[in-house]
This record gives C-alpha cells, sequence and structure tokens, in this order.
C-alpha cells in the first residue's frame, strides 16, 4: 500500500511539473494572453491587449514609446487644459498616410489621445486590412471620421458623465474607402447584403478586442453613422461595452 501510494504520489507531481512546463511555454509564445506582460503593439491580439490599451491612459510617455518602436508616424501635441473634464494631456496627431499600412485619415488633421492612436493602429493592421483583402482583395487607403476632441457630455446634454471625447479618448469612424474608390459607409452600407455589411461587422467585432467601448448602429439611432470606440479606464477587471 506504501508502494503504491508513493507511486500516485509521483505521478501526482510530476503530472503537475508537465502541466507547469505546458504553462510556462504557452506564456512564453503567447505573452499578449498574459495579464502581467508589457504590451508590444507588435505582439498578435490577444485576451488582455484591450485592458492593457486602456491602462495606457495615465503612461502618455511609455504609449509613445510603443508607437515609436513600433515605426507609427505621429506628432506629440501640447496638453489640452480646458478644465477638470476636458483636458488631454497625451494628445498626438497621426502623420496620415505615412504608416506601416499607409492608411490615411479624413479630414486629416486627427489629433487624439495616445492610447486611441495605438488601439487604432493594431486595429488597421490586424483587423481592418485582413478583412478588406478578404473580402474586397484589395486594402483600405482611407479611413473617414467625425473627430475625437470635443469637451462635451454624453450624449451633449447639459447633465451627465462627460463624455470620452472630451478627452480625445474616443474618435468617431464613418467610412472606409478603398484603393479603387470604393466607398463604405455605415449610414449607406450596414443594411442590406453583401460583402460591406459584412465587412461593417467584422471590423466592428474586432475592435471590441481592442476598445474599452465600440457602439455601433446596433446600439441605437445616434449610431447609424458612425462607430464611436473609446479607451475608458475603468481598472483591470471593469466591463467592456461592445455593441
Amino acid at each position: 500500500m506504501r508502494a503504491l501510494r508513493a507511486f500516485k504520489t509521483l505521478l501526482f507531481l510530476l503530472l503537475l511539473a508537465a502541466a507547469g512546463l505546458l504553462l510556462y511555454a504557452y506564456m512564453r509564445d503567447n505573452p499578449q494572453d498574459m495579464p502581467w506582460t508589457a504590451l508590444d503593439l507588435g505582439d498578435p491580439i490577444g485576451v488582455f491587449t484591450g485592458r492593457k490599451l486602456a491602462g495606457l491612459t495615465e503612461a502618455g510617455e511609455r504609449c509613445r514609446g510603443l508607437l515609436d518602436k513600433a515605426g507609427i508616424a505621429y506628432e506629440a501635441r501640447s496638453p489640452v487644459e480646458n478644465g477638470p473634464h476636458c483636458s488631454v494631456p497625451d494628445g498626438i496627431r497621426f502623420d496620415t498616410g505615412e504608416g506601416p499600412q499607409d492608411i490615411g485619415y479624413s479630414p486629416a488633421s486627427l489629433s487624439i489621445s495616445c492610447p486611441v492612436a495605438a488601439a487604432l493602429a493594431l486595429w488597421e493592421w490586424n483587423i481592418v486590412q485582413p478583412a478588406a483583402l478578404d473580402l474586397f482583395g484589395q486594402d483600405v487607403a482611407r479611413i473617414e471620421h467625425f473627430g475625437s476632441y470635443g469637451c462635451r457630455r454624453i450624449g451633449g446634454g447639459t447633465t451627465g458623465d462627460w463624455s470620452e471625447h472630451a478627452t480625445a479618448d474616443a474618435i468617431d469612424i464613418a467610412a472606409f474607402v478603398l484603393e479603387d474608390g470604393t466607398r463604405i459607409s455605415l449610414v449607406r452600407d450596414w443594411q442590406g447584403a453583401g460583402a460591406k455589411p459584412v465587412f461593417l461587422r467584422r471590423v466592428r467585432d474586432g475592435a471590441c478586442d481592442l476598445f474599452s467601448t465600440v457602439l455601433s448602429p446596433d446600439y441605437n439611432a445616434a449610431h447609424a453613422d458612425h462607430f464611436h470606440f473609446d479607451q475608458a479606464e475603468r481598472g483591470a477587471y471593469g466591463w467592456r461595452g461592445c455593441r
């Protein structure tokens, strides 16, 4: 009986060691899926990528370092100080059309917070361009937007919580233009059949892994013509919205 118990104990320890080795190997090869590893924009999108991006809100220097390492062209902007609710300490302007994927933004003067810029870059590389190539056989050349910074409350009223736009931690995306000039807009192409609505839903769903909040025409009528993406910081285990 003692020999049997000793064998069972040894077998258990061996299995535990094997499981530990497998876990270590997975952690080594998939740092994007671990909550404690540093964010690298060159890694694939992982389970904790979105939360790490949101965690850059109070780490402007580290965020800009990630953009530099990834080769993303940008210009650091002077901090915006417009009261306690409408300040932007880490704003940047995309040097549009000159990044790794050469996607331009229209209007070209796109000033946003650094965490939103980092998330947009990952979205473009890993979600938008692969979806466009798969469905249309060509790249997206330009993304049309309704802007980022706006000192306002949610819904534009005079009361209620302040919008993430008030700190440039949000952007509203309206349309995509392919290399051949084909335009895919939310207001016109969200409904119906064909590749365009499939594309729009695919890029919406992919954004949910990168942004704290993603709102689309499925959410309400106010978003019938745009995606709202924001990087609201709600803590390591705070809620994330995807509609």
